[in-house]
């Protein structure tokens, strides 16, 4: 039996990941738009955090028995087989999930011209397609939590909270931001008032906590398929990253030196840097 507030204490924790996809929208406050190199950074650096937080938080967590990572080397432990198999399957499934994502947004042909005059129907389109776009960030935060309240981790308002739910939970907030700046862009370009640019910033993040209580109810159900839901986790992140943001930070680059690789580098290089002093706390 998982306790009531487990759920409440998960929800809370992908509700911050949603609200901090707000924040992409404060610049606009305070300046017409985001310049072209400012923005390829910023997808770098999510690109950095999600890919350094899907391979030092989620894949070496769902090994972590068998491969012990730390200052002093890499020491490896005979991996059984249903463990490279759960992990696997779950890396798959992460992948599929994407792909058949990325296809259903692009059939949707949702309009942000219409968000503000949208009806029940519309709204009811929008709110799937932003599910499963941002589900998979809202799973990687569920099963980080696997722990929580058991033995390990550190208090926080008295609860026993795993070190990978606190690295997760900073990785996808910190990650959202850009999400946001990217949300905020085109709607600006039409007008839409400032703080409706941090609501539908944050809209489009709420499957998160959604996402993170229902993969932390499975991963606490069926503890022997947590492998599986690492892996699962990983890949959508790891696919997201290789599929959507570093060739949209390229896109976006196309006008700067070097068509904003020396920009998309040194954003992933700082992300992969700010990440990894957390994974080994």
């Amino acid at each position: 039996m998982v306790e009531l507030w487990s759920f409440a204490f998960v929800f809370i924790a992908g509700l911050i990941t949603a609200l901090a996809t707000g924040l992409g929208a404060v610049p606009f406050f305070f300046v017409a738009e985001m310049s072209d190199r400012w923005n390829v950074t910023l997808w770098g650096i999510a690109s950095g955090i999600m890919l350094s937080a899907s391979v030092f938080g989620l894949v070496l967590e769902a090994l972590g028995t068998y491969i012990q990572v730390s200052l002093g080397g890499v020491s490896v432990s005979p991996i059984p087989r249903r463990q490279l198999l759960l992990l696997g399957v779950g890396l798959l499934s992460g992948v599929v999930l994407v792909y058949v994502a990325h296809d259903l947004i692009e059939a949707a042909d949702v309009d942000p011209r219409e968000y503000a005059e949208a009806d029940f129907k519309k709204l009811v389109l929008i709110l799937g397609v932003l599910t499963i776009h941002s589900f998979p960030e809202g799973v990687a935060v569920g099963v980080s939590f696997a722990d929580l309240g058991l033995s390990g981790g550190t208090q926080i308002f008295g609860f026993v909270v795993p070190l990978l739910a606190i690295f997760m939970t900073i990785a996808i907030s910190i990650h959202n931001v850009p999400e946001g700046v990217a949300i905020s862009i085109p709607l600006r370009s039409m007008g839409v008032a400032n703080w409706k640019l941090v609501w539908w910033s944050v809209f489009s993040s709420l499957p998160q906590p959604i996402g993170a209580v229902l993969a932390f109810y499975f991963v606490r159900v069926a503890r022997e398929f947590l492998p599986a839901g690492f892996g699962f986790a990983a890949g959508a992140m790891i696919y997201l990253v290789l599929t959507e943001f570093i060739p949209e930070a390229l896109a976006v680059g196309k006008g700067l030196p070097g068509d904003g690789r020396r920009e998309l580098l040194g954003g992933v290089a700082a992300g992969v840097l700010a990440m990894i002093p957390l994974a080994f706390v």
